[in-house]
């Protein structure tokens, strides 16, 4: 593992999925964020230098966040360092990626000694309320329809019901973010409430309907990833609302209440391989997913109910363990008597992963 030097000057460190530099396929990684540089490893061998596969320097480096030129993978960030070289990391989740954006910025700003501001945060002229004042929006309406740049529209499931042509909240907020027309995601949720109320775009299920009416909930939910929305024209077009069911459709139409990287040990050839995990609720339910596909659709996922979770002993490789166990195991078991053993990042993720499980069982 890191020197106890690198222990004090780590200020994030956790699972990204990075972006082949010459092969452009997406492989997960473990980024450990230092003062002055980012370092990523291979998943499966800790913080060894041996096993090093990279490092980005912060100097000069400039970082866009949202970045949205990938379609099925809407939580990417671009770094672009001062000699030009481009990397891309996704996270697991809006919050996460938002959160490193900020650390990587932090560290960025240190770097340039004399500047209050780095030049990945423009000077603002003139107050939010002002600048949005001046925006058309039936131009970013137009601009939202845009084949090219436009808003990415998909297909979304709602309490087991599936909806064709229509985007989440936090997509509408990060294409705001992304095409500089709102400098922060409180401006860009302004900016969507003021399109939601001019009837640009309206809301889609029944829960984005209830928080519409719900005064204290409208704008929160705006930027969430649960929230669904469409454009009027797509509301009316003939099948744009499918309310077919199926077993799919009734697993993922939980609430999400934790997601996140995690170690799956294969149960054919015992490996183990990063997956990202999302836990629902009403029903109880775990999906995980291949982060280095684009394939949205779960690689697979298991009912919690009559599920045992359970904490496993790092002192030692329990029964039924193989491979190369870096710590904080816990194994979950199935109604059909399926064993999961899985390895979170640090013993806290453990535990809360644990209690989050054992909720919804």
């Amino acid at each position: 593992m890191g020197t106890e030097q690198d222990s004090i000057s780590t200020l994030k460190e956790g699972f990204l999925v990075k972006r082949g530099h010459v092969v452009h396929n997406w492989k997960a990684r473990w980024f450990v964020l230092h003062p002055d540089k980012l370092i990523y490893y291979k998943y499966e061998s800790g913080k060894k230098e041996s096993f090093k596969r990279g490092t980005i320097t912060l100097a000069g480096c400039v970082i866009t966040c949202p970045y949205l030129e990938y379609e099925n993978r809407p939580l990417v960030m671009k770094l672009e360092t001062n000699s030009s070289e481009e990397h891309f990391l996704e996270a697991c989740s809006r919050e996460e990626r938002d959160e490193w954006a900020a650390f990587i910025m932090a560290a960025v700003d240190k770097l340039h000694t004399g500047n209050v501001q780095s030049s990945t945060k423009p000077k603002r002229k003139e107050s939010s309320s002002q600048k949005l004042q001046d925006i058309n929006l039936s131009l970013v309406v137009d601009s939202m329809y845009d084949v090219h740049s436009g808003i990415k529209m998909s297909s979304h499931v709602e309490q087991g019901s599936i909806f064709s042509n229509c985007f989440s909240g936090s997509s509408v907020v990060d294409w705001l973010v992304f095409m500089q027309l709102a400098l922060t995601r409180v401006e860009a949720v302004t900016l969507a409430s003021a399109l939601l109320e001019e009837g640009y775009i309206r809301p889609v299920g029944v829960r984005s309907v209830e928080a519409l009416r719900n005064t204290d909930l409208g704008e929160q939910f705006l930027d969430d990833s649960t929230s669904l929305y469409s454009f009027p024209e797509g509301l009316k077009k003939k099948g744009s609302v499918k309310t077919e069911m199926s077993l799919t459709a009734l697993e993922m139409s939980g609430k999400v209440q934790k997601r996140g990287y995690l170690l799956k040990q294969g149960h054919k050839r015992k490996n183990w391989k990063v997956r990202l995990f999302v836990l629902r609720s009403d029903p109880g339910y775990i999906h995980y997913y291949d982060p280095t596909k684009d394939d949205i659709k779960p690689a697979g996922g298991f009912s919690l109910r009559g599920c045992l979770v359970s904490s496993l002993d790092d002192s030692g490789v329990p029964s039924g363990v193989k491979g190369n166990v870096q710590g904080n195991l816990f194994k979950i078991i199935t109604q059909a008597d399926t064993h999961y053993f899985i390895q979170a990042p640090t013993l806290q993720e453990k535990m809360d992963w644990i209690e989050a499980i054992r909720q919804q069982i």
